[in-house]
């Protein structure tokens, strides 16, 4: 099978993964989770949010490592109010990304990537997509062999 040609691969190493679980669902969480960090000039690079089987919604974001351990201060101080069960930290992830042009018209492309990682022991902590890029949040540590594997997987210009 031949490989699928993307345009690239991008990666930010500088990151911590900031997440607020077990919110009960209703409107305004997300909301008042992101305007607490932005009202402290952090900015958010990463964002992914679900609602559980018990409808309870679990934020992600990705934040400037040297904003994390500021982020969840902030985070802990509007915990009781969110009525969220935990604040996570993980000081030290980074983020991979594919880009390329119509991935939305070019199945197989999140599958190859995800298996690529897992072919090299990486671990996906989170996952978002757009029209035109696929990223993973991993551990920092895994970086460069989660190049090296999507090198490998994919056709690259």
């Amino acid at each position: 099978m031949p490989k699928i040609k993307i345009g690239g691969i991008m990666q930010n190493v500088n990151l911590s993964k900031v997440g607020v679980l077990s919110v009960p669902d209703r409107p305004g969480v997300a909301g008042a989770a992101l305007r607490a960090l932005g009202d402290v000039g952090i900015n958010v690079q990463f964002i992914v949010q679900v609602i559980d089987l018990q409808n309870h919604d679990h934020i992600v974001t990705c934040v400037a490592r040297e904003d994390g351990a500021k982020a969840v201060a902030i985070l802990e101080e509007i915990k009781d109010k969110l009525g969220a069960q935990k604040i996570i930290y993980i000081p030290e992830v980074a983020i991979v990304s594919i880009f390329g042009p119509d991935f939305r018209e070019i199945p197989g492309i999140a599958g190859t990537m995800f298996s690529a990682l897992a072919s090299v022991g990486v671990n996906i902590l989170a996952i978002s997509t757009s029209i035109s890029t696929l990223s993973c949040v991993i551990r920092a540590a895994d970086v460069d062999a989660a190049v090296q594997a999507l090198s490998e997987a994919f056709e690259l210009p």
